[in-house]
């Protein structure tokens, strides 16, 4: 390895540092929870326990209603990460589901599905876009692509007054010159002192 390269740690700290990014504008835990509250409701019906010489199976009669339910909450975590537009319908959809799959899926897989669907959809639903501080706020930096070179200040409306000065003496027509003797020009409604 060259001193110039950058080395496994540097882009260890690069795709952190990205994912981190990416985590920030959607709402990742939502998503997870949702996924991972699905896979127990789809996974428990056809699952089949052997303890020794007992095997146990925990069916139930609708079988591919849980298995309906559970892929919708996996594909209703992925839209939250991938489609951050739609979180709140992902969100109540969630909570519809893991309510649906308490009797149609063995206590939607034995609670442990519905509450991970349920928070899922809560946080999904309660998620909002962070603002961006501004920059030397010490609220940590925007991302480079955020950054805009400052913006040329604009012109005040009218004359301006300081404090303590004498105040302009009103003109013919509703106009009023400034205190020094100049002259105003307008030019397209904007006032400058010629």
């Amino acid at each position: 390895m060259s001193a110039e390269s950058p080395g496994l740690s540097d882009r260890f700290h690069y795709w952190r540092r990205r994912f981190r990014m990416w985590r920030g504008t959607r709402p990742f835990w939502a998503g997870l929870l949702t996924m991972l509250g699905g896979v127990p409701i789809a996974y428990l019906p056809y699952a089949e326990l052997t303890l020794g010489q007992l095997s146990l199976r925990m069916g139930t009669p609708t079988g591919a209603g849980s298995l309906i339910i559970g892929l919708l909450l996996i594909t209703l975590g992925l839209t939250m990460w991938f489609q951050a537009i739609v979180r709140v319908f992902a969100g109540v959809a969630a909570i519809l589901l893991a309510l649906v799959s308490l009797p149609v899926s063995n206590l939607g897989g034995f609670l442990l599905g519905f509450l991970l669907a349920m928070f899922g959809g809560a946080l999904s639903i309660s998620w909002a876009p962070g603002k961006t501080a501004p920059e030397g706020s010490g609220q940590g930096a925007r991302p480079a692509e955020d950054r805009t070179k400052a913006e040329p200040e604009q012109e005040p409306a009218g004359p301006v007054v300081q404090a303590g000065a004498p105040r302009p003496e009103p003109r013919a027509g509703g106009e009023s010159a400034p205190a020094d003797g100049t002259t105003l020009e307008t030019n397209g409604g904007r006032h400058r002192a010629g």
